[in-house]
Parts: structure tokens; sequence; C-alpha cells
């Protein structure tokens, strides 16, 4: 290579691109975005203040709910900042940062927190190896980032979700958490929901009411985790409710994606028939 090559090489990469000085406006939705990474860091600076306190205390590591609670109730109000800040975004107005900044925030509040969360939970009973533990947490981690990466780059023709959106993905890792103690079947459950955010399958894109829908039980959940968190004996039956309609929303999706491919099927090949 010449040296006016790499000089022409060296100018072309140090062009500026796109809207540098408005590129570092932060608008009111990337305010939300903000807010949901900090939620996110918050949480595992809340769950990791749980595992050092047992440590210094030098008896056997047993999680805290009060600390699972305060941690869910922060991902919960990040859950909110992530649902709102696109509508902000849509309303208002969106810099040119806004969708990075939103991506950056889902690693740390969906992707992050909750594998971590899973560390804490399995990680430190011996109920569990610690290999397999941080094995089902990394592929929290790593098919959150996909997921992100996907959504950004591929459109689906019905404008839903391929594969399960990252906060849902999160909130089911939580529910797993929260009702289920370490075993090797709640590990393969937080695998499986790993499985289903890089899966092919199309999740509803909450629109209209079911935009509404998803914000009142976001709150609802963070009104039950509250008060989980404050009286953890009156708690608990609200909790469990909370988390069970999770899981179960979560996996009657698949189920009915196919059976409804099953009924395709078997038109199609009735019509065959017909036409024979």
């Amino acid at each position: 290579m010449t040296a006016a090559e790499a000089g022409g090489w060296q100018a072309e990469e140090e062009e500026p691109r796109g809207p540098v000085g408005k590129a570092f406006r932060l608008s009111a939705a990337d305010s939300l975005s903000l807010g949901n990474a900090l939620c996110g860091f918050l949480a595992v600076c809340v769950l990791a203040s749980s595992a050092i306190q047992a440590l210094k205390a030098g008896a056997g590591f047993v999680p805290d709910p009060r600390y699972f609670a305060t941690a869910v109730v922060l991902l919960l109000i990040g859950a909110t900042c992530d649902l709102f800040d696109g509508l902000v975004a849509r309303r208002f107005r969106a810099s040119a940062m806004g969708a990075e900044l939103d991506n950056l925030a889902d690693v740390i509040s969906f992707g992050f927190a909750p594998a971590f969360m899973v560390v804490i939970w399995g990680g430190f009973t011996g109920k569990l190896p610690l290999t397999a533990v941080i094995v089902a947490a990394a592929s929290v981690l790593i098919a959150g980032c996909v997921r992100l990466a996907r959504f950004a780059c591929v459109k689906t023709k019905s404008g839903d979700f391929m594969g399960l959106p990252i906060p849902m993905g999160a909130m089911t890792v939580v529910s797993i958490v929260l009702l289920f103690q370490p075993n090797w079947f709640s590990l393969a459950a937080v695998l499986g929901v790993a499985w289903l955010m890089v899966s092919r399958i199309e999740y509803p894109k909450p629109k209209g009411q079911l935009a509404a829908v998803v914000l009142a039980w976001i709150m609802i959940n963070v009104a039950c985790l509250t008060a989980w968190a404050a009286w953890p004996q009156g708690g608990d039956t609200l909790i469990q409710v909370g988390a069970t309609m999770q899981i179960t929303l979560v996996a009657a999706i698949p189920l009915r994606v196919l059976f409804f491919k099953r009924e395709q099927r078997k038109e199609r090949k009735d019509a065959a028939r017909v036409g024979d």
C-alpha cells in the first residue's frame, strides 16, 4: 500500500458519519433508556450485596427473598422504562443514538442482571455444580445479545417479534428463580427460555390495548413484589400466582403456534386430496 493510499484510507475512516452534533443530545426517550440501564445495574448491586453479606457472616449461603424481591422490582421498573421509551420517541423526538442506547440498556437489565440472578440463586447452594449454573446463566446472556442483534437486522412479515422478546425472557427467568428451588429441572427451564429467545417462534408485539394490558401487568407485579419484600409471609401467594402466569403465558404461545401449524398442514393435505 502506498503512502497516498494509506493517507486516503485513513481520511476515509476518520470521516464523521451521521449527525455528529445532534448525536450527543439526549432526548426524553434516551433518559428512559438510561433509567432502564440504571435499574439493571442497581439490581445486580442488590444481589451482589446479599451474597457479600452472607459470606461475611460465615454461614452457608442462602438467598434472601427480600433482596431478590428488591432486584426484581428494579427490573420491572426497568421494563416499564423500556416499554415507554419507544412510545416517547415516536411521540416526541428520537436522538441519533436512541436505538443503540435502548439495546445497550436491555443487555444490562434483561441480559446480564437475570443471568447474575441465576448464578446467585443456584451457584452457591451446593445443590447444583457451579459450572452447570454458570452455563445456564451464560446462555441467558448470550441468547439475549443474539436476540437484540437479530431484532435490529431481521424484520418479520407480520411485524411481530421473532423469538421471545428479551424483557419477557428476563421476567420468565426471574419467575423460574422465584418459584423453584435450584435443581436440574429448573436449570433446564432456564435453558429453555434462552432457546425461546433465539428461536423463530413469533410472539405478538404489544400494540394499543395489548400494550396497556402489558403495562397493567407490570404495575401489578411491581405491587405484588413490593408487598412480598415488605411482608414475605403474606406476599408469597401473590408472587407465586404472578410468576406462574408469566411462565404459562410464555409457554402457551409456542404451543399455540405448534397447533396452528399442524392445522395448516392438515388443511393443505385435505385440499390436496380434494384436488386429486
